[in-house]
Order: structure tokens, then C-alpha cells, then sequence
């Protein structure tokens, strides 16, 4: 996903409308001649939109193949979104009725006006870990050294900056220059080359440069951080309007968790990932798979203190994001309803996977 939204959000009002027309006016033609061709149809789909390309996105497509929106009587269709504007103006434009997006998106998008919410969350921690060259051994090493990011503003860089605060460091304190590189596979390699002297990366990358001799100063989804990096996100028109397919959708994704939760499904989640993500290698899905693993929620409630750590970041480049009530951006009704039920503790006994 990119993690551009926040640095779309800073421009000048009139730039950032021309070119979000132009955005939301391609998402719609894509979405009309792609998914609406049948206008009459008498069911009409809920368009959940995705940003990510990772195995995290997993659950979302095992639903799919597995029928479990279906099932609880949603007719449902998944599509990949990459631009972040893109995303949000398919929600202001109506063509996406859910974006599958972090925290960052949600209170840009609600800095800048969108009545939105976050109805679940598929992870609430920070999952990256913190990887340095082989001569850095501890964190105090960082100090005045170069750290890469994708962009500021984005997950990535709060992550990371999350991940700093954990061990005792401060970028502007410490002197660490922090520099924007490009994705997690180009950050990665940058380290690798010498281009800057630590990063945060998935475990998929963080785990084959251990081998190499890197060092990981912190898995931070053993940490336990407050973070939102993956959340279904909607209109609160469509929260209220839809609550019958919302709750189906939000049953479909809580099944699918525990399939994929469940040790007996691997072989079909390790299928998808391949699939979806264009692997040949077995060994390469084994690592997306558990990254999933790790930073999957088993009930999927927003969390509260991730979205204010993530304000508390953000509001240092966009100052407006002080006045936002994170707890107006969150509506969990339906994911307590459905716990408070015992049919989420019913699913994992189903799928056989412990809690």
C-alpha cells in the first residue's frame, strides 16, 4: 500500500482537487465498466476495496474462494485499488462501500471531511521489526545514523518512529536522519547496498537479511505497540443504511480468520497467497504466511489507543489532525455484538484453533 495519503492530504486545496477529480473520475469509469455493467441486476454487490498487495490482504481472499461472504448472505466483490486517493474518493463517490486501509487513511480522509468510520480491524499492533547493519548491535547505535522509510506520514514510518519511542530513542533527539527510500523491497535492498544503516520491514525481508548477518534490534510484534495498519473503513451513511449486509461481510471475514488460523487449512491459505501474489515459491508463500500469522487479530476491534499513537504522530505534519475525537472515527457495534453472541469463540472451536 502506499503510504502517500497523508502527503496527498498536505497539499494546496486546489491542487489536491484537481488531481483527486481526475483520480476519483478513473476509479469510477474502472468501477462502472468493470463491476456495474449490469445495472439491473437485482442484488447489488458490496464493493469492498484493498490498497495492500501482501499476504495480509489473505483473509480477505480466502472469504471469497471459500464463499464465506455468501454465506452470510452478502453478495461481495474485491478489488485491488494501489492510489490511496483512489481509494477514499471511491468511498466519497460511493462506487467502494468498504476500503480495506490503515489508521493514517482514515483520519486523512476525515481531516479533509469524509464522514468515516472504522468498523473492524485486522491488526492492532506494530509488526515490523527493526533491522540494522551488521555493525549496529544495539539500539543506541542509531544515533546519527540514517534510517529509511517510504514516506512521512505513511504506516511504515509511524511504525518505525513507534518502534524507536519502544526503545528509549527519538529521531530529532538522537539525530537520526530519517530518509525517504521507497517500498519495503527497496528499503531492504538499500540496506543491503549500504544506502542507509536501518529500516522496519516485514519479517519476509527482515528474516533473509538475519541470514545474511543483519541485526534485528526489535521484533516489535512481540512489543505489543498500539497501532491500526489494516481496517475495514466505511461511510457512515452506509454503516447505517446497510447494517444486514455490513454484518454479513463482518461475519464472512471472522470466519476466514479462523480458517486461517486453523494449522489444517495451511496447505489452502499457502494456495492463495501463492495465487494472488504470483509465487512460484513455496518458500516465499511459507514467509508471507507467517507474517499473517503474526499480526492477525482474532477479534478484530479497532483499537482506540493505536489510533491515538498514530494521531499523536501525525498531527506533527498536519496539525488539524489535534481536533479529530478518535473515538467518533470507530463504530465496533457489530464486531461486539457478534462477540458478546459467543460466535466469534464459536468459530474457533469450529476451526479447532485455540484462544
Amino acid at each position: 500500500m502506499s503510504d502517500s495519503f497523508c502527503l496527498e492530504m498536505a497539499m494546496s486545496p486546489g491542487n489536491r482537487a484537481l488531481k483527486l477529480a481526475a483520480l476519483f473520475a478513473l476509479l469510477s469509469g474502472f468501477l462502472c465498466n468493470s463491476m456495474f455493467g449490469e445495472a439491473a441486476s437485482a442484488s447489488p454487490k458490496v464493493v469492498i476495496a484493498h490498497g495492500a498487495l501482501n499476504a495480509r490482504i489473505a483473509p480477505f481472499w480466502v472469504a471469497q474462494e471459500q464463499n464465506f461472504f455468501a454465506k452470510y448472505g452478502s453478495d461481495s466483490t474485491l478489488v485491488l485499488v494501489r492510489q490511496i486517493p483512489v481509494l477514499i474518493g471511491g468511498l466519497t463517490s460511493g462506487d467502494i462501500d468498504i476500503a480495506v486501509t490503515g489508521g493514517g487513511a482514515l483520519m486523512g480522509a476525515a481531516v479533509g471531511g469524509l464522514d468515516v468510520k472504522m468498523v473492524a480491524a485486522l491488526n492492532a499492533r506494530v509488526g515490523y521489526d527493526l533491522v540494522s547493519a551488521p555493525s549496529i548491535k544495539s539500539p543506541k547505535d542509531l544515533r546519527g545514523k540514517r534510517f529509511g522509510i517510504q514516506a512521512f506520514g505513511g504506516g511504515l514510518w509511524m511504525g518505525a518512529v513507534l518502534g524507536m519511542e519502544y526503545l528509549g530513542l527519538d529521531p530529532q533527539r538522537d539525530n537520526i536522519n530519517m530518509l525517504q527510500v521507497g517500498d519495503q523491497r527497496v528499503l531492504a535492498q538499500a540496506l543491503e547496498t549500504g544506502r542507509i544503516d536501518a529500516t522496519a520491514l516485514d519479517g519476509v525481508f527482515s528474516r533473509k537479511l538475519k541470514q545474511k548477518g543483519f541485526t534485528i534490534l526489535a521484533e516489535l510484534s512481540q512489543a505489543n505497540i498500539p497501532y491500526v495498519g489494516l481496517g475495514l473503513v466505511s461511510k457512515t451513511v452506509f454503516i447505517q443504511r446497510h447494517q444486514e449486509s455490513l454484518e454479513g461481510i463482518l461475519k464472512g471475514l471472522m470466519e476466514s480468520i479462523a480458517f486461517v488460523l486453523s494449522p489444517k487449512n495451511k496447505p489452502v491459505v499457502l494456495k492463495t497467497i501463492m495465487q494472488h501474489l504470483r509465487i512460484a515459491d513455496l518458500a516465499v508463500a511459507e514467509e508471507g504466511y507467517q507474517d499473517l500469522l503474526t499480526a492477525i487479530e482474532k477479534k478484530p476491534f479497532p483499537s482506540v489507543e493505536g489510533m491515538r499513537n498514530m494521531q499523536r504522530l501525525m498531527k506533527t505534519r498536519n496539525p488539524k489532525l489535534e481536533n479529530i475525537k478518535i473515538e467518533d472515527l470507530i463504530d465496533d457495534r457489530i464486531v461486539k455484538r457478534l462477540d458478546e453472541s459467543g460466535f466469534i469463540n464459536r468459530l474457533y472451536s469450529t476451526y479447532g484453533v485455540k484462544q
